[in-house]
């Protein structure tokens, strides 16, 4: 992955998982970061979001709840996952903690973090009260056998 392609480390919100790849969480109630904008993002909502100037993917995804489509949560997260080698990829949702810091977990298992240590390793390295359910934790557990 070349630096320009991806996320500065360090900067809001940004993730760095196990094998270096850059991903951005965030609350999409707050203002946009600063510097350049995704490359793609996922958008975890119980609506819609609005169009944006990027490629998305939207996951329905009721707030404190779980992805009404368990198997197309995991396609799009592995799309997700696999596109942050190579480009600025974010993970958001309506204020950032518990449906993006599920699907950050997720990608942490996805990069071969185990996911007993997942919710632990987001909570440490994003946001400490990131996996806001116990729904969401046996949601990254079970991640694998969707």
């Amino acid at each position: 992955m070349s630096q320009f392609a991806g996320w500065e480390p360090g900067a809001a919100g940004v993730l760095r998982l196990p094998s270096g790849r850059l991903v951005r969480g965030r609350g999409l109630r707050a203002a946009m970061p600063s510097g350049h904008p995704p490359r793609f993002g996922v958008y975890l909502l119980g609506a819609e979001p609005p169009e944006v100037g990027w490629e998305t993917r939207w996951v329905r995804w009721r707030d404190f709840w779980l992805p009404a489509d368990p198997a197309y949560a995991k396609v799009v997260l592995i799309e997700a996952w696999t596109r942050a080698d190579r480009e600025r990829v974010e993970i958001a949702c309506w204020g950032g903690r518990g449906r993006t810091g599920t699907a950050l977990a997720c990608l942490a298992v996805l990069d071969g973090l185990p996911a007993a240590e997942a919710v632990g390793f987001v909570r440490e390295h994003y946001h400490h009260r990131a996996v806001e359910t116990p729904w969401q934790r046996r949601f990254v557990d079970r991640f694998h056998t969707l």
